[in-house]
């Protein structure tokens, strides 16, 4: 059985579906913020993901990934431009954006005395989904290729992929029309980073836009409409997959980074900490 496609409570079906004009879901306007202290951490940010696009951001520590992920999620507001999140400004109406965004981050925080069933009917119910079925949690763990044995043990035994194939299954479940990834390939081993892909291609297909932070440049040629290369809090690079066929995206890498640690040094830290058990 298909896991059912439910309304968030209050929308219309017209805005559960996602924006009617074909205008991106995901939106960086000029995207700017300058912490206390001084430090930069993203200069004038814009890009844009429509229904059905993956935009990949690669980049070193420090270069301003985590923070763009931050400002559509509201846990910090720009110092000038604007995250949009299906036309919705941020920092304007963060409930609203909220609503139409899933997130999975780097060390999914679960809760380790719960099986995998336990956490998805736990958050599934903590988002308002309250008509999901434990077959339908089922059905979704096995999409996100997590073996049946381990649905029904506890987390705190669980490897970090495994952990993270929990994150994925829930924001699946939240079925919303956009997704956050923050370094979603790591802690997969070879085989499961190769599920991840296809499982990103089919949530493509179902017009997810999709906006991932990684360090795996392999994997973001193989799956990603756009590329975005960040240093110093700036977009350095942005190529569609069309225009990278044929380059060496390492080699770009490399190229567009080239002095990153000279120019940044080891004190360099992105305010990444902010997301510490959200």
């Amino acid at each position: 059985m298909e896991v059912p496609r439910m309304e968030v409570p209050g929308q219309s079906q017209d805005e559960a579906a996602g924006p009617t004009s074909g205008g991106p879901l995901l939106e960086a306007d000029a995207l700017t913020k300058r912490y206390e202290d001084g430090t930069l951490a993203l200069d004038a940010v814009s890009f844009a993901v429509k229904p059905g696009e993956i935009y990949a951001m690669l980049g070193g520590n420090g270069a301003g990934k985590t923070t763009t992920i931050n400002l559509f999620l509201n846990f910090i507001e720009p110092t000038s431009g604007e995250a949009r999140v299906d036309g919705i400004v941020t920092h304007r109406e963060p409930l609203r954006a909220k609503e139409r965004l899933a997130y999975v981050s780097e060390n999914v925080m679960l809760y380790p005395n719960f099986t995998a069933l336990q956490n998805l009917d736990f958050f599934a119910r903590l988002g308002g989904k309250k008509d999901y079925t434990k077959d339908d949690y089922r059905e979704v763990l096995l999409r996100v290729g997590l073996e049946e044995s381990a649905h029904t043990r506890r987390l705190k035994g669980y490897s970090k992929g495994m952990r993270q194939k929990c994150g994925i299954a829930i924001a699946i479940l939240k079925d919303a029309p956009a997704i956050l990834l923050d370094e979603p390939t790591s802690g997969l081993d070879p085989k499961a980073g190769q599920e991840f892909i296809r499982l990103l291609d089919s949530l493509r297909s179902e017009d997810k836009a999709i906006l991932m932070s990684t360090h795996d440049i392999f994997r973001a040629k193989d799956i990603a409409d756009t590329v975005g290369i960040m240093n110093l809090g700036k977009i350095v690079m942005q190529r569609s997959a069309r225009e990278l066929r044929g380059e060496d995206l390492e080699q770009l890498y490399v190229q567009y980074m080239a002095g990153y640690m000279d120019e940044t040094g080891s004190a360099s830290v992105e305010h990444e900490d902010v997301t510490a058990g959200a």
